[in-house]
């Protein structure tokens, strides 16, 4: 134990005196007087960790070992985890995309969407904010939300005008005109979106039509996947 403290003591002095040096515009093994500085924080952080450890561990070196160089592997985990932390990202968003049909994952201006089960791209949108799923229809002449949907999005369902005939599976209905705030798929944000909202229990799913496509610079299907590309 006197080893020890001798050890920490001995680096402390050394810190000081290299803290010392740097204050009087000395510099030591051609480093700058900032370098210095830097280089004695870090041997007294250094020293006061390796005392914990030692304390924590007194008498079992191995296990001391053990718990530095699993800490230095938790350090490097998340060391490699940040720098890299956009890579990841795009990584994690086109593994769910595979395993989530709707899921939108973002590459650049681009967005991905896996097709699900029954043949369709079911695309997971924001509509003013609330989460609404839409079927991807080049079809539709709009973007045409369920009631339910346009409640979700907080939209003022009871002062709406049904005035617009449209054609739908169950034949000629009328649907009201809105005009959405913000649609985003992914990465992908589009404002002031013209709309329909359909009438309670005329549409089972709403739809991704076209008042919205017609804003992005591009659209492709290639095999089980669709990709929107946005303007600049």
């Amino acid at each position: 134990m006197r080893s020890l403290i001798g050890f920490v003591l001995a680096v402390g002095l050394i810190a000081l005196g290299l803290i010392y040096l740097e204050r009087n515009g000395f510099t030591a093994a051609n480093l700058n007087a900032l370098d210095t500085s830097s280089l004695g924080v870090k041997i007294v952080i250094v020293a006061l960790l390796a005392l914990v450890v030692l304390g924590l561990f007194r008498g079992r070196f191995s296990a001391a070992i053990k718990f530095v160089l699993i800490w230095i592997a938790i350090v490097l985990a998340l060391a490699i985890g940040y720098t890299y932390r956009f890579e990841l990202r795009d990584v994690a968003d086109r593994v769910l995309a595979e395993f989530l049909p709707g899921h939108a994952a973002t590459r650049g201006r681009t967005v991905e969407v896996a097709r699900g089960p029954g043949g369709n791209f079911v695309v997971a949108t924001q509509v003013n904010g609330a989460r609404v799923t839409m079927i991807f229809d080049t079809g539709a002449s709009s973007v045409v939300l369920t009631h339910e949907a346009a409640k979700a999005a907080g939209l003022p369902l009871e002062v709406l005008s049904y005035s617009v005939p449209v054609e739908t599976a169950n034949g000629r209905t009328r649907a009201a005109p809105v005009t959405l705030q913000t649609i985003s798929v992914g990465g992908i944000v589009e404002r002031d979106v013209s709309a329909l909202i359909a009438q309670p229990g005329q549409l089972r799913q709403s739809l991704l039509g076209m008042t919205f496509l017609n804003r992005l610079q591009g659209w492709e299907v290639r095999g089980d996947r669709l990709a929107m590309r946005a303007y600049p």
